[in-house]
């Protein structure tokens, strides 16, 4: 075996490690964070309950995958039976093109960041999004408040209603008054309005904390009773005022911790 033949094993070895990580690696630890979140309850941080099953399950079969996938030799990933003999891999290597160069930058690049991200994922906390995130969002035109001008024909049972039902309610009624002495138990977060006034704010999600939206509905509490982002359970009613706007005038204002699932779907 000559001396060209070590350096050369040397970066297939390194190459086959790389692609492994980039592969296997990669999808074994994702997995892993992902059923450990959905088994302490905590991937509803992230994405809706109803989709925990299916990350959960789909994360099992990326596991097994991946397991089953351990069992090849080094190296079989990039071994696709391609080998015509036109070439061995010690002539790949003494001639570089700028596109494999260009290529393995780019592998390099990605595997970093993709890296990056999963060691994020395994070192940080999971944590709900931020009141700073909640508060940067109010007053976006979004497609969960829209509908000012639908005509409400009737008036729908709110025994159940969230804060991010409420803000519906809030900015979609056209007959406030049928909402008038409503009773309503709510758990937010307080968030300051324009006129030094007090919001009760709720991060509402669809599928996933990408698409999180702030619901907030205006309460009737002294500004500086309580600090922006304190979480608060609010027992109290609606009233609707002489300008047709709506808001909540609370009887008792408990202040809490977050709750487990802070988000509102």
């Amino acid at each position: 075996m000559s001396d060209h033949a070590h350096p050369t094993q040397a970066r297939s070895r390194a190459r086959a490690l790389g692609t492994r990580w980039l592969g296997i690696g990669l999808a074994t630890v994702i997995s892993v964070v992902t059923l450990g979140l959905g088994l302490t309850g905590r991937l509803n941080l992230y994405i809706s309950p109803e989709s925990v099953w299916f990350a959960c399950a789909a994360a099992v079969v990326t596991l097994a995958g991946a397991i089953w996938s351990c069992t090849l030799p080094l190296g079989e990933e990039g071994d696709h039976g391609h080998d015509h003999g036109h070439g061995t891999d010690a002539d790949a290597d003494a001639e570089p093109s700028p596109r494999r160069s260009l290529a393995l930058v780019g592998t390099v690049t990605g595997g970093v960041v993709a890296s990056g991200v999963v060691i994020a994922a395994l070192v940080l906390p999971p944590a709900s999004l931020s009141v700073e995130l909640a508060m940067s969002r109010v007053g976006e035109q979004t497609a969960l408040f829209a509908g000012a001008d639908d005509v409400t024909l009737g008036v729908a049972d709110t025994a159940t209603f969230g804060v991010g039902d409420w803000a519906s309610v809030f900015a979609t009624a056209t007959n406030t008054a049928a909402y008038d002495g409503k009773t309503v138990t709510l758990t937010g977060f307080v968030t300051p309005t324009d006129a030094d006034g007090v919001n009760l704010t709720r991060l509402v999600i669809t599928h996933c904390v990408i698409d999180a939206q702030p619901a907030t509905l205006p309460v009737t509490i002294d500004a500086g009773e309580f600090d922006t982002g304190q979480w608060v359970e609010v027992e109290g009613t609606v009233k609707a005022d002489a300008d047709g706007s709506l808001h909540v005038e609370p009887t008792t204002v408990t202040a809490i911790d977050e709750p487990q699932d802070p988000y509102e779907y």
